[in-house]
């Protein structure tokens, strides 16, 4: 706000109007500047309000381009509290050690973003940027962030998003997140923009993530290398012959919880594929990838010899496992065509009767 010159009665001289040629006044011409009127109290006591006038100016400005989101500024970690529906699966896995040793050398490159706690005055909510602030607190470092008012459905939107753009979540990790999302009322709509996604896949991955024990998926962790086709693979091996079965002993051996993520989901898959009675008894060491289980275990192969399928048998169930890898569609051609397999063997088998 502009301030009147209290001085300007003490003048020697008024303002006169300056005519141009014509004689009209084109402009009033100022006083001078008194050289004592800087001077003094009431020079200290102008100051003082310009100072606070500019201050105030600041702070509003800053306030201002925080709410915009344009401006990045240092928070103590400690402040900052982890999104209310989180999405990754924790682990010092070789990436996060790889950002944080980054960190440390190179100090924190983008910022994360974080909103005012909805509930907690004086604290933040990250919407991504998980594993940023997580090394900034062991490194002992403020982390740069930029903070945004959110609604939680713009949290989430965000935190997906990102999420899918850096693209270093894994399957049941962006799985995982679905479903949590859905159980916390989210529409498909949002879900499907949250993960970049179509409809399709997010009902495959909402399919996984519930189809499997918590207690399971949790137990095999991140499994960073691990992708959607092999997951639905261990969904159909559970759906046949995990309902029911103890893994207690499997996720308790200790070469089973010291081993990669990715490992263990090849235990868990190998557990599946044996018979009940063996499974059950078992666990001991960790399985490698693709061993025989006594014998029951075998391959069917096309004229050219080629390994299409492996097939797992018990008393109580028989596995068919299609190799994407030779033939990427053979499986849902198979279940085009399972109703008509299946009437020629229900009449095959009521001849013989």
């Amino acid at each position: 706000m502009a301030r009147k010159n209290l001085l300007a009665g003490l003048s020697e001289k008024n303002p006169a109007a300056i005519s141009d040629e014509d004689g009209s006044a084109s402009r009033v011409a100022r006083p001078p500047a008194l050289a004592y009127a800087a001077r003094g109290a009431f020079g200290a006591v102008t100051r003082t309000i310009d100072d606070l006038a500019a201050k105030a100016d600041a702070a509003r400005d800053l306030e201002s381009r925080i709410a915009a989101g344009d401006l990045v500024v240092e928070i103590d970690p400690e402040l900052v509290d982890g999104s209310f529906i989180p999405d990754r699966m924790g682990g010092d896995d070789d990436g996060y050690l790889a950002l944080r040793e980054g960190m440390r050398a190179q100090g924190q490159g983008s910022p994360i973003l974080v909103r005012p706690h909805p509930d907690v005055s004086g604290r933040y909510q990250v919407a991504f940027g998980h594993r940023r602030l997580r090394a900034a607190l062991e490194l002992g470092r403020p982390v740069r962030a930029v903070v945004k008012q959110l609604s939680d459905r713009e949290l989430v939107l965000a935190q997906g998003q990102e999420n899918s753009a850096r693209a270093d979540l894994s399957f049941i990790e962006r799985a995982r997140f679905a479903r949590q999302l859905e159980s916390a009322n989210y529409d498909r709509e949002t879900i499907m923009s949250a993960l970049s996604v179509d409809k399709t896949t997010v009902s495959r991955m909402i399919s996984v993530a519930s189809q499997l024990p918590d207690a399971l998926i949790n137990a095999i962790g991140s499994a960073p290398g691990t992708g959607r086709d092999r997951w639905l693979e261990l969904c159909a091996l559970f759906q046949a012959s995990g309902q029911g079965r103890s893994f207690e002993l499997l996720l308790q051996d200790s070469a089973f919880v010291v081993a990669p993520s990715d490992k263990r989901f090849d235990a868990v898959q190998e557990f599946l594929q044996r018979p009940t009675e063996q499974s059950e008894s078992e666990s001991k060491s960790l399985p490698s990838k693709g061993r025989s289980s006594s014998g029951q275990k075998k391959y069917w192969s096309s004229n050219d010899g080629v390994k299409v399928a492996k097939i797992t048998s018990s008393d109580r169930n028989f596995v068919l496992t299609i190799d994407r890898r030779v033939a990427p569609d053979f499986g849902d051609y198979l279940l085009g065509e399972m109703a008509r397999l299946y009437e020629a063997y229900s009449a095959t088998r009521t001849e013989g009767t």
